[in-house]
């Protein structure tokens, strides 16, 4: 349940002034929102855990039914932007 309200919650966090778009650097503790299938919704949430040479390491769930230390290019097509809390 969790998983789903926080998927839906980028426009919160938009009218909040609490949003970093794509191709931005976030912040430890920052949620990062997913895009997989290009419809400009999330699909997917994680936890920031560091910014390191433009490389973002993340903290998912669900990721083969597993928790799962993860990290993305700072430009990658699948992400759409970060939560700020």
């Amino acid at each position: 349940m969790l998983y789903l309200k926080l998927c839906n919650r980028t426009e919160n966090f938009k009218a909040k002034n609490q949003w970093l778009g794509k191709g931005n650097l976030p912040k430890s503790g920052n949620i990062i929102f997913f895009d997989w299938d290009g419809d400009s919704v999330s699909d997917h949430v994680g936890i920031v855990e560091k910014v390191e040479n433009n490389i973002v390491y993340t903290i998912e769930g669900n990721s083969g039914d597993k928790i799962a230390k993860l990290s993305y290019e700072k430009n990658s097509p699948y992400i759409m932007g970060y939560g700020t809390p």
